[in-house]
């Protein structure tokens, strides 16, 4: 048994033939060879692209976040220019509603004046009016009464007129006494 083993013992499976050797080196070589041309140009390209689309867009988003910047500057400019502009625009208001409000109390004055001035005057009238009724009736009564009290008759118009004047400006005489220290106290 042991000659058979020999055989065996002396080609050692482990260690490769010398062209097994130069023929992997070769085929390593011309791997190498195929990759360095071939497939690292490749990687280098795809790298380059990927390399200059990141920063592309790193500068894309700089100039948009900058364009961002300047449209929020410009927003917050307008926004405080349409405040001022509201807050102006409100004191325009206030301002023409107090004239408003100015202008209807002047004319209610005037109109509540001028309605007074001819509740006045109508009044007169209507004073003026009831006195000249009164004043008949009275007359005419005091008339009566007197050609009774008298006896005599007292139809004469013109007789008659003087003695009413006079008994109506007595008693005005003494209604004015009578209402002058009440007036004055």
């Amino acid at each position: 048994m042991t000659t058979l083993l020999l055989p065996l013992a002396a080609a050692n499976p482990l260690i490769p033939e010398p062209a097994e050797i130069i023929a992997s080196i070769c085929f390593a070589l011309i791997l190498t060879l195929v990759i360095w041309k071939f497939v690292v140009p490749r990687f280098e390209q795809t790298y380059a692209e990927r390399t200059a689309a990141i920063q592309g867009g790193i500068e894309k988003a700089e100039h948009a976040q900058a364009e961002a910047a300047a449209a929020l500057e410009k927003y917050n400019a307008q926004l405080a220019e349409a405040r001022g502009e509201a807050a102006k625009i409100r004191e325009d208001a206030k301002t023409q509603g107090s004239q408003i409000l100015a202008d209807m109390r002047e004319q209610a004055q005037a109109e509540a004046a001028r309605i007074r001035a001819a509740a006045e005057s109508q009044l007169q009238a209507e004073r003026a009016q009831v006195v000249a009724q009164l004043r008949g009736e009275i007359g005419g009564l005091a008339t009566t009464l007197a050609g009774r009290i008298v006896g005599e008759s007292l139809e004469d118009d013109e007789r008659a007129r003087r003695t009413i004047d006079r008994f109506i400006a007595e008693l005005e005489a003494e209604s004015s006494d009578e209402s002058a220290p009440a007036g004055t106290s």
